[in-house]
């Protein structure tokens, strides 16, 4: 079993669990710049690997804390279409090269940094006001699908439960319980593509209670302190990580 000792991995990787429990906590977003900063360290095949479960056992801490604060008509629209999305993402992930992986992973961090950045202009919020159920059906497809891929979910999320204008804990309920159980469908899907082994798990059992306590801070955080504060900087972040993660697949 070889365990990295190069410090940077430490570094940048401490910093993607930091995030992600941030989001998990109700930083809605924060966490799409995870699985990119995992991939510019590790494989990213593995990396998704060594976050699920980091995930999963946030999702306990998360959907707990706001367990009677959620919309399940957004629910119901979204999670059928979600498990197609991760079907489809099992089989992309079951036919190309990890460095098309980190490819993809370049490219939706890219475009997701890039399309927050732009939000407000675009005015997605009014986006979806008139449209049937089936196109949050489509969005969730799309959020099971990079979400298996990248674990990056939460753009596609957002653009559908953001147009349905949910209160704000409503909506970090929602989007808790919604991304709890696209986790849990995950698991088949990385058993049979033998994605865990027994650095990951080692890496993913290190990481653990570091993964722990910034979700706990976040659910605390996030009722004291605007989460559009933090949005700026990461979203930078996953534009510039995801042309370099581009770049490294193409070069």
């Amino acid at each position: 079993m070889n365990v990295p000792t190069d410090p940077v991995f430490w570094l940048v990787a401490g910093l993607a669990i930091l995030l992600v429990g941030l989001a998990k906590g109700g930083f809605a977003g924060l966490g799409a710049a995870s699985m990119p900063l995992i991939a510019l360290v590790m494989d990213p095949v593995q990396g998704a690997a060594m976050l699920l479960p980091i995930l999963m056992v946030q999702d306990v801490v998360s959907v707990w804390s706001f367990r009677k604060e959620f919309d399940r008509t957004v629910l119901w629209q979204m999670l059928p279409g979600a498990a197609a999305g991760i079907f489809l993402g099992w089989l992309f992930a079951n036919s190309v090269s990890s460095e098309a992986v980190k490819g993809l992973v370049g490219l939706i961090a890219f475009a997701f940094g890039a399309y927050r950045m732009m939000e407000k202009r675009l005015g997605t919020a009014g986006w979806a006001e008139a449209m049937p159920g089936w196109v949050g059906t489509f969005w969730g497809g799309v959020a099971g699908f990079t979400s298996h891929v990248a674990h990056a979910g939460g753009p596609p999320f957002q653009i559908w439960a953001l147009s349905r204008n949910l209160p704000h804990t409503i909506f970090i309920g929602t989007s808790a319980i919604f991304f709890a159980a696209i986790n849990y469908m995950k698991v088949p899907a990385y058993l049979a593509l033998g994605q865990f082994n027994a650095e990951t798990l080692w890496l993913t059992a290190l990481f653990m209670p570091l993964a722990i306590v910034s979700t706990i801070a976040g659910v605390i955080l996030v009722r004291r302190i605007s989460p559009a504060r933090f949005h700026l900087a990461i979203n930078l972040l996953m534009i510039v990580v995801g042309a370099e993660l581009i770049r490294e697949a193409i070069w």
